[in-house]
Parts: structure tokens; C-alpha cells; sequence
């Protein structure tokens, strides 16, 4: 593993997006860099990265960019946000960083309304170390760790994050997203700004999660990756604004 990831670091730093494949990863962090530039921010943003696939990424950015340790990016978050409060600050994690090691942190710093915006990629698997079942992971979903697929008397039910963020006072606004073509896309991208500028703002925590293909966890090929994510992982996880307090 260690050398894996010291190799996608290299790739990064001479600028290639080391992904598999039709992964959806590097189209979102196109669309975060050119939000952020937009907004004319880049020299104010901090980026917050949990541990996944995505890891590589304060090397492609131009901004400054802090690790974390697993599931604890909203927790490091919370202190760089109070620390320069003018700052634009975001967590981006991955639903098994998230919704599995992180569950504890990401609901109290939501409970607290931290003026932060955390970005959850949603590829419904544990992509990084193989494609097993995460918290997001579909009933009936097959994937090394449910070779029969996910059954829920035994494996449990996939656990809808956002909309149990929804509940909590302290968040203004929430987001589900999708990259599977074109006009997504666009959506995709007018929600992360929205959330950015929910944050600048001042009004409380925001967050958008992005469903993102994962082909090689999947095993389907990146065609059929985007097709799985319309037509299969949207019916558990509908898109649209989930919340959107004053905005």
C-alpha cells in the first residue's frame, strides 16, 4: 500500500490524475479547482483530505491542502476554520472515511453548525483497499466482502449520511449529486458553489455528496459505470437539495 500510494504521489506531482478508468474522482476535483477560481479564492481556501483514493490530491491542487487522519477531517477542519475564520474551508472524504471511521466526527461538527463544507464522494464501496462493502454499499451489491451481494439481516441496510444531516440545526445546507454525464455535471458543480458560498457567508455547515463511479471496484466497465450510477445507485440515493435554509 505504502508503495502504491508513493507512486500515485509521483504521478500527482507531475501532474497526471493516477485514477482508474472512468473514476469520477478527477472530474471532481476539476470542478472544486475551478469553483474555487471563479470565486477568486484560491489564495484563501484550505483543502481538508481524508484517507482514500482521493489522498493524492493536495499535490494537484494550487491551494493549500492539510491530510488527516482516517475519519477525522472534520475534526481538523473545525480548528482550521475557527483558527482563520476568513478562510474557505472544506473536507473532501470518501463514504467509507466518512460514513464508517468518521461517522462521530462528521455528525458533531454538524450538530455545531462549523461553518465548514465537506465534499462525500460516493462510490459505494471501499475503493482504495479493494472494493469492499462500505456503509453506502447497495442491498444486493456484490463485492468481495459480499460475494452473494449486501443482504440486510446480515450485513445491515446502507447508511443515508446525508439525509441524516439533514435532521440536525446546525446545517443550512445539503446536496446530492451525480457524475455520470453532462448535465449532472453541471448540477454537480453549481451545488459545490452554492455550498462554498453558503460558507462564506457564515450561515452554518454545508455539504454536498457526490456520486462518483468506481468501474474497477464495480467490476463494470466506465460505460456501464455510468449507467449503473442512473439507473441503480440513484434509486437509493436520490439527487437534489435535501436542505436549503435562507439560501
Amino acid at each position: 500500500m505504502q508503495q502504491v500510494f508513493a507512486q500515485s504521489m509521483a504521478a500527482a506531482l507531475q501532474g497526471r490524475y493516477d485514477y482508474c478508468a472512468g473514476c469520477g474522482h478527477g472530474i471532481t476535483l476539476r470542478l472544486v479547482a475551478e469553483v474555487i477560481d471563479e470565486l477568486g479564492l484560491r489564495e484563501q481556501t484550505i483543502g481538508v483530505l481524508g484517507v482514500g483514493c482521493y489522498s493524492t490530491n493536495p499535490v494537484t491542487f494550487r491551494f493549500d491542502c492539510q491530510l488527516a487522519l482516517h475519519g477525522r477531517a472534520p475534526a481538523m477542519a473545525t480548528a482550521v476554520k475557527r483558527l482563520l475564520p476568513d478562510r474557505l474551508v472544506f473536507t473532501m472524504q470518501g463514504d467509507g472515511d466518512l460514513a464508517a471511521i468518521g461517522t462521530a466526527e462528521i455528525l458533531h461538527a454538524a450538530m455545531r453548525g462549523e461553518r465548514f463544507t465537506t465534499l462525500l464522494l460516493n462510490n459505494a464501496n471501499f475503493g482504495e483497499t479493494g472494493g469492499h462493502m462500505a456503509p453506502t454499499t447497495l442491498l444486493g451489491q456484490r463485492t468481495p466482502s459480499t460475494p452473494k451481494g449486501r443482504d440486510a439481516e446480515q450485513h445491515g441496510y446502507p447508511t443515508r449520511i446525508t439525509e441524516m444531516l439533514t435532521l440536525l440545526d446546525g446545517v443550512v445546507y445539503v446536496a446530492r449529486v451525480a457524475l455520470s454525464k453532462p448535465s449532472t455535471i453541471a448540477r454537480a458543480k453549481a451545488a459545490i458553489k452554492k455550498a462554498f458560498q453558503v460558507q462564506l457567508a457564515g450561515k452554518g455547515f454545508s455539504m454536498v455528496e457526490i456520486l462518483t463511479a468506481c468501474p474497477s471496484g464495480w467490476r463494470l466497465s466506465p460505460v456501464e459505470a455510468l449507467k449503473w450510477i442512473d439507473e441503480v445507485q440513484t434509486k437509493t440515493y436520490p439527487l437534489g437539495e435535501l436542505k436549503a435554509v435562507g439560501v
